[in-house]
């Protein structure tokens, strides 16, 4: 009896959410000093809270978009750990939330949640593909930028390149995208006059395997996503040795894009979240944790 009921003591401990293990710990300094915030795991919906017991609260909606967020990774990525460090700086509960992009975006464009992370820039003349006759700038709107990647077309090794810098010479091409996404302002804009025949995908690994099954001529996103997303697939060995053998990125690049908190107009507060994040942003760049956390390797070992 007495054993067993020390067993049963034992579930309920590793059951409880501040001590499962696999929960992600986001470190950082501020005026000096390390913070360490250990996430909890949401029953309802998914995803997870951190600083649970702050005043005032913000959900995040995000996708997997390794490596720079992931809930598939043990670290989470670097941005994972920025959006978390940024906003408990400020003092704020953080609730994270993993979707596919395109409901991501629909939640925070209606205001079921606070913030789009991380974000491209939005042109003026984005329209939103959750509200008809609607700009995306009247729904978001985006904090200072940080550090991003380029956007980059992928092709099929061996075959003739065909973009030099000009997207005008791609008019009729086959191009996948994934849906939702934002990717180059001049993109976007012939995308939107049908320019190219487009083909969506839910995200960056079906894009490559749209592109291994000449489904479609080019593919269109940052070329360290692309191969961050076959080699942390479950796709067979042969398949990844395929797709890094057969996918080639195209020079120059589309764009370069910096990344954003986009912040839905629809919460009250907006105005003082968004100052926070940027307030919080400017912290972190200025005593170079921003730098500290974009560059340092993955520990795993207390996840």
């Amino acid at each position: 009896m007495i054993v067993r009921c020390a067993l049963l003591l034992i579930a309920l401990f590793l059951s409880n959410p501040l001590f499962a293990a696999g929960l992600p710990v986001v470190k950082y300094m501020i005026d000096g000093q390390q913070m360490q915030f250990k996430g909890q795991k949401v029953a309802e919906g998914g995803g997870y809270v951190f600083n649970p017991l702050a005043d005032k609260s913000v959900v995040i909606s995000t996708t997997n978009w390794p490596p720079y967020i992931s809930d598939e990774s043990c670290s989470k990525g670097w941005a994972f750990d920025l959006a978390i460090s940024v906003l408990t700086s400020r003092g704020y509960k953080v609730t994270i939330k993993f979707l596919p992009w395109s409901r991501a975006v629909m939640t925070v464009e209606s205001g079921w949640a606070d913030i789009l992370y991380p974000e491209y820039f939005i042109e003026d003349s984005a329209p939103s593909d959750h509200f008809k006759n609607t700009f995306r700038k009247s729904l978001v709107v985006l904090s200072n930028p940080f550090p991003g990647g380029n956007i980059s077309l992928m092709k099929r090794r061996g075959e003739p390149k065909l973009f030099f810098g000009d997207l005008q010479h791609l008019s009729g091409t086959k191009i996948g995208v994934v849906r939702g996404y934002q990717n180059s302002p001049e993109f976007d804009a012939m995308m939107d006059e049908g320019l190219f025949e487009v083909f969506e995908a839910n995200n960056d690994l079906q894009l490559v395997k749209l592109l291994l099954a000449k489904r479609v001529d080019l593919i269109l996103g940052d070329p360290k996503v692309f191969r961050y997303s076959v080699a942390t697939s479950n796709l067979p060995f042969h398949i990844k040795q395929q797709a890094n053998e057969v996918m080639e990125e195209i020079v120059p690049a589309v764009s370069y894009n910096p990344l954003h908190f986009a912040v839905s107009r629809q919460n009250t507060n907006w105005e003082q979240l968004l100052k926070d994040i940027n307030e919080g942003l400017n912290e972190l760049q200025a005593n170079g944790e921003l730098e500290h956390l974009i560059n340092r390797e993955s520990d795993c070992s207390d996840r």
